[in-house]
């Protein structure tokens, strides 16, 4: 995983355990999505492109999070796009 549990819990501002597999959950799903978006398939190619993909998936773990009851999936690969524009591969 490019960011810790740890690491996430701390962008969220979440101070306990109750929620960890849930949250632990969205990391991975939040991480798969910027990979698809990035255009890359190996997780060490994903994890070379640094600052940027980790604030992706800081950004899509906390939207998936906050947005559990009513996520604008669209809206999201669109921020996503935007965020990973810059490294984002011509395609796969």
């Amino acid at each position: 995983m490019l960011v810790t549990l740890r690491e996430v819990k701390d962008y969220l501002r979440i101070d306990t355990d109750d929620e960890d597999e849930v949250v632990a959950s969205l990391m991975q799903n939040a991480e798969t999505l910027c990979k698809d978006v990035a255009r890359v398939e190996k997780v060490e190619d994903f994890e070379a492109l640094g600052e940027v993909a980790k604030q992706a998936v800081l950004y899509s773990t906390a939207y998936l999070y906050e947005h559990r009851e009513n996520a604008d999936y669209h809206q999201m690969t669109l921020m996503l796009r935007a965020l990973l524009f810059g490294v984002r591969r011509e395609g796969f």
